[in-house]
């Protein structure tokens, strides 16, 4: 197996106890880029802000011209929620930011 084919298990905190196998390289570069953007603290970003903001930092060969970006980023957010790791705050519109 390839380094662009090694797959890494992923959470998603709104269907609990839920694995999937995703793209690792990619997975990677988006958590590098979402812990990039968001604050340590409240207010963090909402949705929109924070599916902009990591384009700038996501490798081209990965994410050409920010391909599929918006859906790596929802995946690691979710992700990344259920390991406590970035927290989403309860305000409208939603907002996320680094948990403490």
């Amino acid at each position: 197996m390839s380094i662009k084919d090694e797959k890494i298990a992923i959470e998603n905190i709104n269907i609990p106890n839920k694995v999937t196998n995703v793209n690792a390289a990619k997975y990677h570069a988006m958590k590098k880029a979402l812990l990039l953007v968001l604050p340590k603290k409240s207010p963090g970003l909402t949705q929109n802000e924070m599916m902009a903001d990591v384009k700038a930092h996501l490798p081209e060969k990965l994410f050409p011209k920010g391909a599929t970006s918006g859906w790596w980023a929802k995946t690691v957010q979710l992700d990344l929620e259920a390991k406590k790791i970035i927290v989403r705050e309860s305000c409208k519109p939603l907002r996320w930011h680094q948990a403490e």
